[in-house]
């Protein structure tokens, strides 16, 4: 019982450290998307 409980934390922690960084990754982007557009 303790090491599924293990196992279901630890993949939950994984999938939010990936959305995480999915988030980071989206902002960044957006961020480039607006400073190419103050240049024009």
């Amino acid at each position: 019982m303790t090491r599924l409980i293990l196992i279901v934390s630890a993949v939950l922690a994984l999938s939010a450290c990936n959305t995480v960084k999915g988030i980071g990754q989206d902002v960044q982007k957006t961020g480039q998307v607006i400073e190419g557009a103050a240049k024009k």
